[in-house]
């Protein structure tokens, strides 16, 4: 899958209609995470559409809350982007808000992450550290099994992601958290 639509583009979208540095953190990290998703699992030479996907996937999220991921295909169309970009966009909210489902390899891990990025961040900030790079796999399994730990981060969703993977729960931990590890330090000077 290629794209015409630029990192710059995409970037000044976020920024129009996120203004909270949360969210455009983690618009960032999504970035960033599905990137490393690419890479690790063989699609390389889409990492760049695979990051736009994660940047873009809540462009609507903070400016029209009620109406996020049905408000994005109009937003998107601002910087013309292609059908295949909304669709991942639009069914990252499956089940949820939108009734279009994740296809492709990268909607799934886009579904997948969303949600496990967020977990996976509240947890680093309680941490000493106030980061993932000391944070192993068993932290994120405890955290994941505290339904009142950051308890606005679906389980359901992130339980139905590592199904449509193929994956155990466990894997899309480990995943998840090194592809947080390889982004983190650059996130942090960007946001």
């Amino acid at each position: 899958m290629q794209t015409h639509v630029t990192r710059d583009q995409a970037l000044a979208l976020v920024k129009k209609y996120n203004k909270q540095p949360f969210h455009l953190t983690h618009a960032l990290t999504l970035e960033a995470v599905m990137g490393w998703f690419a890479q690790d699992m063989g699609y390389g030479g889409e990492a760049e559409f695979w990051s736009l996907a994660g940047l873009l996937h809540d462009v609507d999220f903070e400016a029209y809350p009620q109406e996020h991921c049905q408000k994005a295909p109009q937003l998107l169309a601002e910087i013309d982007a292609e059908p295949q970009l909304v669709h991942a966009v639009v069914c990252h909210g499956y089940g949820l808000c939108s009734q279009v489902a994740p296809e492709h390899p990268m909607e799934k891990v886009l579904f997948a992450v969303d949600e496990l990025t967020g977990l996976i961040g509240a947890a680093a900030l309680m941490r000493p550290s106030k980061s993932v790079s000391d944070m192993d796999v068993s932290s994120v399994k405890k955290k994941f099994k505290d339904k009142k730990f950051a308890a606005g981060c679906s389980r359901d969703v992130i339980l139905q992601g590592a199904q449509m993977l193929g994956w155990e729960l466990p894997q899309l931990f480990e995943k998840t958290l090194a592809a947080m590890k390889s982004c983190e330090s650059a996130i942090h000077a960007q946001a």
